[in-house]
C-alpha cells in the first residue's frame, strides 16, 4: 500500500530550522497515509545525527560539501540532489518543501482538494502551487509565472506519475537556480497544468545560513542564462519572458505559524535590525523630499 503523499525536502546545516519545519509538516500529516524524505547536503552543525534519530523521516544523505581524501567534493546540483528525493518517493503526490520554511495548517490537505477538484473538472495536473511568501519582509503571499507566463511550485504538490513522466528535475543545465522552473515547463510541455491551491500557504525565512545562500547566488546568472536559452530553442518562441510575473493573495494566518521563525536564536535580532534599517530609509527619502 503506498501513501497518498510523500514529503521531499532537502536541508544543509539549518538544524534549528529543519526541526520547525518538520514540525509543522507532521501537524499536517497527521491522520494521512504519508511519508517523509529528507535529503541531506552532508550537514555538519548536527542535522544527521538528529534526522537519524527520527524514525518516521527517511534520510539520504548526499555529501555535497566539504573535503574527501584531501580534494573538495565535487558540487552535485539542485535537481540531482532533489531527484534522490523524488525517485525515493512512493506517494501518488510529492509536496516539495525547503528546510527553511513553515507549512501553514492546512496547506497539504487543501492543495489535495484542489487538485482532486481541477482532475474531476478534466484538467490533467502535473503540480499545484502553494502561496508563500518571504518573512518577515513581505505582507502578501504569491506564487510565480515562468517563462511563457506559465505556472510552475515553487513550494508546493507534484503528482509523481507527472514527474515519472517528464523524467524528473533536470540534472546538468542548472547549477542552483530555475531547475523548479524548468521541471514546471517541461510538464506543461507533456501536457500537464500547474494550478494554484488559494487555500495552502507557506511562510519562507530567506535569512537562513546566509553563507550558503550567497555560494549559490553566484550561480544564478549562469542558470537564468542557460534557463533563457533552453526554453527559446525548445518553444521556438523569442520572447520567453512574455508573462513572467507573480500572482499575489492577501491572507492572515489565524495561526500566526511565522511567529515560530523567532525561536531560532538569532532570528529576532535579525528581524528588529531589518526594521530598524527600514525605518530609517524611510525616514532618509521624506528628509531627501524635503
Amino acid at each position: 500500500m503506498y501513501p497518498r503523499v510523500s514529503v521531499v525536502l532537502g536541508s544543509f546545516n539549518r538544524r534549528d530550522f529543519l526541526k520547525l519545519t518538520l514540525g509543522t509538516v507532521r501537524k499536517e500529516l497527521a491522520g494521512l497515509d504519508a511519508e517523509i524524505v529528507v535529503v541531506d547536503g552532508g550537514s555538519t552543525d548536527g542535522s544527521l545525527q538528529w534526522l537519524l534519530r527520527q524514525k518516521d523521516v527517511l534520510t539520504i544523505v548526499q555529501h555535497n560539501h566539504g573535503v574527501w581524501n584531501g580534494a573538495p567534493v565535487s558540487r552535485r546540483s539542485w535537481g540531482y540532489f532533489m531527484n534522490l528525493g523524488f525517485r525515493t518517493a512512493s506517494g501518488e503526490y510529492v509536496c516539495m518543501l525547503s528546510d527553511d520554511c513553515l507549512l501553514v495548517p492546512g496547506a497539504i490537505r487543501n492543495g489535495l482538494r484542489a487538485a482532486e477538484r481541477s482532475i474531476a473538472a478534466g484538467t490533467k495536473v502535473g503540480g499545484v502551487a502553494f502561496y508563500w511568501r518571504n518573512w518577515p519582509e513581505q505582507n502578501d503571499y504569491w506564487v510565480g509565472l515562468t517563462l511563457l507566463g506559465r505556472m510552475f511550485v515553487n513550494h508546493g504538490l507534484y503528482r509523481k506519475c507527472a514527474l515519472d513522466e517528464v523524467g524528473f528535475a533536470d540534472e546538468k543545465t542548472y547549477a542552483f537556480y530555475h531547475a523548479d522552473g524548468d521541471l514546471g515547463l517541461k510538464m506543461w510541455g507533456a501536457g500537464y497544468a500547474c494550478i494554484d491551491s488559494p487555500d495552502s500557504y507557506v511562510e519562507h525565512y530567506s535569512h537562513a545560513a546566509i553563507q550558503v545562500r550567497k555560494s549559490n547566488l553566484l550561480r544564478q546568472k549562469e542558470d537564468w542564462d542557460n534557463y533563457i536559452s533552453k526554453w527559446q530553442h525548445i518553444s521556438g518562441t523569442e520572447d520567453v519572458l512574455a508573462g513572467q510575473g507573480w500572482v499575489t493573495r492577501a491572507y492572515e494566518d489565524p495561526e500566526n505559524t511565522a511567529k515560530q521563525f523567532l525561536t531560532v536564536k538569532g532570528v529576532a535580532i535579525d528581524v528588529i535590525r531589518d526594521r530598524a534599517l527600514s525605518a530609517l530609509k524611510g525616514i532618509s527619502c521624506r528628509i531627501k523630499r524635503c
